[in-house]
């Protein structure tokens, strides 16, 4: 039994966190010998297609006292209301008054906070605490938190941050107020999850995280089948309890049904789980739970769109199988786009295929462009549309495209990257270090961020550190042999006799063509450099897209072949 310290009721539901009436958090024991009232929630009515019923949510109260009174005030007029265990055949009365008093109790939060916290314009969904007690069921509690913040994204005028930012938080306990300064958001919702077969238990609470007061929270006891209907209830939910104003097309983010198929769904949530980790096992892991889902639907338009994302992730990962992924991840991308095409997922992977294969920077630019237009929210769109203006030299923009990224996504460790990058190519070496081990520590296991340690120190000439940064990213990309490699060439070695060694042993290092070919820049070998930038234009490596603007490429800029470089890359004259 738990009770509420305010006001004294007493509740039988021990997952209960506060209370309904008031909004404080429960403590344990009973706050008197009296029988309480005990909370249940109530299965959710059918439901047409994007609408949301108050009454699917909200809590009956079953009192098994002979009677219990409520006491409600209008215009000083007070009215006593009484029913017992007999009326329970008279639902809609139960639930008609619990609204009543939990609309009440909002509007007075809402207006006792007016002239404190103000209006809540952002806000972070952490990921959902697993309760089921098995780590296999983590897709769940991960993709229940995911989907809302894909939905909740879809609203032009809340800041929402993204799974790459909050995923940091799982398994701690950080302080609300600690993760709402860091995020930089005005409200922070929590929740846990509990599976026991076909059952589940989905907890959340909803917490200004400035006046630390609660704004919301609930329990929905639901079967599994009806995990899509429950996702988009709580997301409609949040909307109503931070009092935004959506007009007609705003709303349909919110209500949206991308599949009728729950086992379908289900897949998606385990194919977005592996996808997010970035690393080629997982991407092809999330291809093929993708290919499962839209098996199951094949007008799962999202489900298309994330697999065409994991083919590209797939063939970052997994150099050089590059020329086989890209067409289908194209491919897939068109298909969601002829499915769905309100979607900004596809548009913006379209764009990076445009830059990156085709060679096609006017359709990059049009593709991000399209992607951030359908999703303002869409981080990664801003991302990569400034990667594009950052390798055509136009760094005001590519600062500003950053800037943007970062408003929604401050911890993101690969547009701190970009900016990383930025400062480098702007020549300002210093700042990109310093930039670059901020990185490292927001992400240890980000191998790019070592990558581009290693750039600034060999820049500065510091070669050991550039070496031991080489190794480490090889290390964070799980190619242990190639580390030890990296370290054992650098043991008695000059730097010239370094990049001898690791040219020498490319095929064991396992490195972009690219970079070999900056390998033999320095060694002054034009001849093996151009050779190898033949090959890694041939094979689609994503690093010629930098060729203009890499200091690294110096040595070569000018020999007449370099100019032929840039055109078959696609540079404009």
């Amino acid at each position: 039994m738990k009770r509420c310290p305010e006001c004294r009721r007493n509740y039988h539901d021990e997952s209960l966190l506060y209370c309904l009436d008031d909004g404080n958090a429960l403590l344990d024991g009973p706050a008197s010998l009296d029988e309480p009232a005990t909370v249940t929630l109530s299965e959710p009515p059918a439901l047409g297609d994007g609408q949301f019923s108050e009454s699917a949510t909200r809590p009956q109260v079953h009192t098994t006292a002979a009677e219990a009174e409520h006491r409600t005030r209008s215009d000083g007029l007070t009215e006593k209301l009484s029913f017992s265990t007999k009326s329970a055949a008279k639902p809609l009365v139960g639930i008609a008054l619990i609204a009543v008093l939990l609309i009440g109790g909002f509007i007075g939060y809402r207006y006792s906070t007016t002239g404190g916290g103000g209006q809540i314009d952002s806000i972070a969904v952490l990921p959902f605490e697993n309760r089921s007690g098995s780590a296999d069921t983590d897709y769940l509690s991960d993709g229940l938190a995911d989907s809302l913040i894909y939905r909740l994204s879809q609203l032009p005028n809340l800041k929402v941050s993204p799974t790459t930012s909050v995923m940091r938080y799982k398994g701690k306990e950080t302080e609300i107020a600690q993760i709402a300064k860091e995020l930089e958001v005005d409200a922070v919702m929590s929740g846990r999850l509990v599976q026991r077969g076909d059952d589940l238990t989905i907890s959340v609470q909803l917490i200004d995280s400035r006046s630390k007061k609660l704004i919301w929270a609930e329990q929905y006891d639901r079967k599994m089948a009806d995990l899509l209907a429950t996702q988009r209830d709580i997301a409609t939910t949040i909307t109503q309890k931070l009092q935004l104003r959506l007009s007609g097309e705003d709303a349909k983010g919110i209500t949206k049904k991308y599949t009728d198929s729950n086992d379908a769904y289900q897949l998606y949530l385990k194919a977005r789980f592996h996808g997010s980790k970035r690393t080629a096992k997982d991407a092809q892991r999330a291809i093929e739970y993708y290919q499962q889902a839209v098996a199951l639907d094949p007008k799962f338009a999202l489900a298309y769109a994330g697999l065409a994302e994991a083919n590209w992730f797939l063939a970052l990962y997994s150099y050089p199988q590059v020329n086989d992924l890209i067409p289908k991840a194209r491919e897939l991308a068109l298909r969601a786009l002829e499915l769905d095409n309100s979607l900004a997922e596809p548009h913006s992977v379209l764009g990076i295929i445009c830059m990156n294969a085709d060679r096609d920077f006017a359709c990059m630019e049009r593709e991000q462009k399209l992607a951030t237009e359908l999703n303002p929210n869409y981080w990664e769109g801003h991302r990569r549309y400034g990667l594009q203006l950052m390798n055509l030299g136009r760094f005001d923009g590519a600062r500003a495209a950053f800037k943007r990224a970062l408003e929604i996504d401050p911890l993101s460790p690969i547009t701190n990257l970009e900016n990383a990058r930025l400062l480098f190519y702007e020549g300002k070496y210093d700042e990109s270090e310093w930039m670059s081990n901020k990185n490292v520590e927001l992400d240890p296991n980000f191998w790019y961020a070592h990558l581009q340690l290693h750039d600034s120190y060999r820049m500065k000439r510091d070669y050991a550190a550039a070496v031991e940064e080489l190794a480490k990213a090889q290390d964070a990309r799980g190619e242990p042999d190639a580390a030890e490699f990296i370290r054992e060439s650098f043991v008695g070695s000059d730097w010239q006799g370094f990049l001898r060694k690791t040219t020498t042993g490319r095929a064991r290092l396992k490195l972009y063509p690219y970079f070999v070919a900056t390998f033999f820049a320095e060694l002054g070998e034009k001849d093996k450099a151009f050779a190898m930038l033949n090959e890694a234009i041939e094979t689609m490596d994503q690093h010629t897209s930098q060729m203009k603007i890499d200091p690294f490429m110096n040595p070569l800029r000018d020999d007449p072949r370099f100019k032929e470089m840039l055109r078959r890359t696609g540079f404009p004259e």
